[in-house]
């Protein structure tokens, strides 16, 4: 079964289109030939919405990153800048746009599209350094939730966790609100909203708040989504801390995957001739797209690494076999109809080749020692052994200098799961990691603090064992072949955000109301009242269909859980995911670092 909506139900192309028509009708404002300077970290994003043909079909000619200094020469009638709504990046519009040589190119326009939203500060920033007039156009394109697959949306704004729980900026979540407005505008509205957590509260006072001043936009769309299902991230801070072990999750873990893409080592992918000359060996990285339109990864994306090598090797006989058949081909039909499947075959074979070589080198990674003692020490915290006192493992990866992310996803992760360190436990990690790795991380350390990750027990109660032996987070026999729980992708721990969505839908939260009382955060239910007429008559045996939005990021292998709970015979749900981020522990906790700069003597 793929790992995409089995049922489809849910099409997500709806939100691409009116992305597309958004951007086309924007171009076609800026009559004649165009180049596009980008801000670096929108590239990935747009490139899930529009190819470069759509853009070439504009009159798009060129296109460059955004960088401080003069733009590059082209021979264009209008230059567009595409860009977040940030200070810093203003300096270097402004830059940009002082330096053009008007003598050279009098007749240029230059026009301004921020993404996603609008700012007065950057445009008050653009008039400072005077040039604001330059602007024919000065437009948003809002581009907040981006389809990635299709189960999957993303805001991708890197900061959102950060801004929320440290600084107490909302805008990340003002944008969340937006994004939902307009999948209610496409989908229809969502009859039935639950949340837990502050960022989610706030969220749905928003949307609360969007609906009642525009009621003109009654919405006459069937809905799509029976439930809305918001959660903060800090409700659940173990999922990203933990090592994921699916197949995808140990991809992102190990090489990062962005907007869909992965950068692997290329040695691993040369064609068989080529290994043994040596001479023409590639060093650019081997980019590879990962989505569910590939047979095989939609296959195995979501399996636990454990269970993927026999997935593989089977595909391969198969594959083989297949391959065998022309010497079976006699007649003219037979070889034609060979011929008619060759393409899709080969494409299969390639497919598998990657895949394969990919496993290798992750297993190179999983089977060595340090993985694997760096595994044991997390399952114990997350089993409740030894929480409480300095954990020897992490003492010598200090000791050995081994990657700071490291130690602090060790020590954030034991804190979670003992609800806290006691002061002198803390005391000694902070002053270890200070003394090994520099004074500098003191704000890092800050920052974690602040926003609940590494903490100091307050009351004298581990409040962690209630909630694992509550919500079963951790499983002594786990199945990683076939699995019959979601605690499959982490090879014993269930992800305490989807237990909190699998609960929902059955038996409800009231089974789980005083664990909810000690989880961070409101937990509450509204309902949006639909037009008669539009409310949903179940037939037999049809599911649900549930939005999780995970405030703060979410893991793949949290994803890869909620497709489990998707695909289960008896389930009765399906789940659709969005998300302002996809995260891993170590973007996730770097995306909290300070670097305090050194003096310059």
């Amino acid at each position: 079964m793929a790992a995409h909506l089995s049922s489809g139900r849910v099409n997500l192309t709806a939100l691409r289109e009116a992305g597309r028509r958004e951007l086309r009708e924007f171009l076609d404002k800026c009559a004649g030939s165009k180049a596009i300077v980008w801000d670096e970290y929108l590239t990935g994003p747009f490139g899930l919405i529009a190819q470069y043909s759509l853009l070439k079909e504009h009159e798009v000619e060129k296109m460059f990153t955004l960088k401080a200094g003069r733009l590059p020469p082209a021979d264009v009638k209008n230059i567009i800048f595409f860009v977040r709504p940030r200070l810093e990046l203003m300096d270097i519009i402004a830059e940009n746009v002082l330096s053009e040589d008007r003598v050279r190119s009098p007749l240029r326009d230059f026009h301004i599209l921020f993404v996603p939203r609008r700012s007065l500060l950057c445009e008050q920033r653009l008039k400072d350094q005077g040039v604001l007039g330059s602007f024919i156009h000065r437009e948003q394109y809002s581009l907040d939730l981006i389809p990635f697959d299709g189960d999957l949306l993303s805001m991708e704004s890197e900061s959102a966790f950060k801004e929320c729980y440290l600084e107490n900026d909302q805008t990340s979540l003002y944008h969340a609100a937006k994004g939902l407005m307009t999948l209610q505008a496409l989908y229809g509205t969502i009859p039935q909203i639950f949340g837990k957590g502050d960022c989610a509260r706030h969220v749905a006072n928003m949307m609360i708040r969007m609906k009642r001043e525009f009621p003109g936009g009654q919405n006459s769309i069937f809905p799509v989504f029976d439930t809305l299902l918001l959660l903060d991230r800090n409700v659940d801070l173990l999922s990203p801390l933990a090592t994921q072990l699916t197949y995808e999750g140990l991809i992102d873990e190990i090489y990062g995957i962005q907007n869909t893409y992965v950068k692997l080592p290329p040695e691993k992918f040369l064609p068989k001739k080529q290994g043994e000359g040596g001479k023409d060996l590639p060093t650019e990285p081997k980019k590879l797209q990962l989505n569910s339109a590939e047979e095989l990864y939609a296959e195995i994306r979501d399996k636990n690494f454990n269970a993927v090598g026999s997935v593989l090797s089977k595909k391969a006989k198969i594959i083989s076999a297949a391959f065998e058949e022309r010497h079976h081909a006699k007649t003219v039909g037979e070889i034609k109809q060979f011929v008619s499947q060759l393409p899709h075959m080969q494409a299969a074979r390639s497919s598998l080749a990657n895949h394969t070589s990919i496993a290798e080198l992750i297993k190179d990674i999983t089977t060595s020692e340090d993985f694997f003692d760096n595994l044991t020490v997390e399952q114990e915290f997350m089993s409740g052994i030894d929480t409480d006192k300095v954990n020897n493992y992490t003492e010598d990866c200090i000791a050995q200098k081994h990657p700071l992310i490291k130690i602090l996803r060790l020590v954030c992760l034991q804190s979670v799961c003992n609800s806290g360190l006691k002061q002198k436990v803390l005391d000694h990690y902070k002053r270890e990691i200070l003394q090994t790795y520099g004074y500098e991380h003191i704000l890092t350390l800050n920052n974690l603090e602040k926003a609940g990750l590494l903490k100091l027990q307050t009351s004298s109660r581990n409040n962690y064992p209630t909630i694992r032996k509550t919500m079963r987070l951790w499983m002594d026999d786990v199945n990683e072949q076939n699995p019959n729980d979601i605690s499959y992708v982490y090879s014993g721990y269930a992800p305490l955000s989807v237990r909190l969505a699998q609960l929902l839908a059955r038996p409800g939260w009231r089974s789980i109301e005083e664990v909810l009382k000690i989880l961070p955060g409101p937990h509450f239910e509204e309902r949006q009242q639909l037009p008669t007429g539009l409310q949903k008559k179940r037939q037999q045996g049809e599911n649900r269909i549930t939005l999780v939005f995970f405030l703060g990021g979410v893991t793949y292998a949290e994803i890869a859980a909620l497709r489990f709970l998707s695909q289960m015979e008896d389930g009765g749900t399906e789940y659709v995911i969005a998300t302002t981020k996809l995260i891993n522990g170590t973007n996730w906790i770097k995306s909290l670092m300070e670097k305090l700069e050194p003096p310059p003597f």
